[in-house]
């Protein structure tokens, strides 16, 4: 990721914009999530410039790509076991509904961004203009499952009235940074996430799915006319 060519990446700026915006709320000593993908890309490059000016924080990483983006930036990794609790983790989304439900998982790593996210005390989704929709489902929805057996678990996920895909690349499944597989799953729309979320991971096989509820406490969105809108969520 740290080779990323960003000059052909659609909505490259407005995405940089929101993300850049997001870096902002980043202060010295805390402990902070970087999440993988695009638009989170922007803001590991912003935070890495910050920590280059004299911004002393610790951070973690949602994936190997960001990890290693980070260590070429020189921002300060650290061990979950010196982590107590992270302060702010800023991520993207591959689609944000009105009630700031998200769908993640694009990139592979929906489960190490659940788990970085749920650990979190503040989690700043970015994200442009294109990724803002009435209602989930038009992206289908990434679910990592085991490999073991995933031609079952797949079956099980059909049943929930979804179309899943095993994720290829190069012809091969895709292996995520845990060693499972993805299937992306084609639900049209998800009228009811919550319980869609708790359905999908009742599946024996699933380790998780891509549908974030509840999570998000700032959402920045950028815009192709250079604005930036960002939105509080209001306990």
């Amino acid at each position: 990721m740290s080779n990323m060519s960003t000059n052909n990446m659609p909505n490259s700026n407005s995405k940089r914009i929101a993300a850049e915006k997001a870096a902002a709320y980043i202060q010295d000593g805390m402990t902070v999530g970087l999440g993988t993908g695009s638009t989170a890309y922007w803001a590991i490059q912003e935070i890495g410039k910050k920590v280059h000016n004299g911004l002393q924080i610790k951070a973690v990483a949602t994936s190997v790509q960001s990890e290693k983006l980070a260590i070429d930036l020189g921002i300060p990794l650290s061990p979950f076991s010196e982590i107590a609790e992270i302060d702010v983790t800023i991520d993207g989304a591959d689609e944000v509904d009105g009630m700031w439900n998200l769908i993640k998982g694009g990139g592979g790593a929906l489960l190490r961004e659940k788990i970085i996210a749920s650990s979190s005390k503040e989690l700043i989704v970015v994200v442009d203009e294109s990724k803002v929709v009435d209602r989930l489902g038009k992206f289908h929805l990434p679910v990592e499952v085991v490999k073991f057996g995933y031609e079952l678990t797949r079956r099980k996920l059909s049943a929930l009235g979804c179309e899943p895909k095993l994720r290829l690349v190069d012809q091969k499944p895709y292996m995520t940074d845990n060693g499972n597989y993805i299937l992306d799953c084609d639900f049209k729309q998800i009228a009811m996430p919550s319980e869609c979320h708790d359905a999908i991971n009742s599946i024996p096989g699933v380790v998780d799915n891509g549908l974030f509820i509840g999570m998000a406490a700032k959402v920045i969105v950028g815009y192709k006319d250079g604005s930036v809108k960002e939105c509080y969520n209001k306990p």
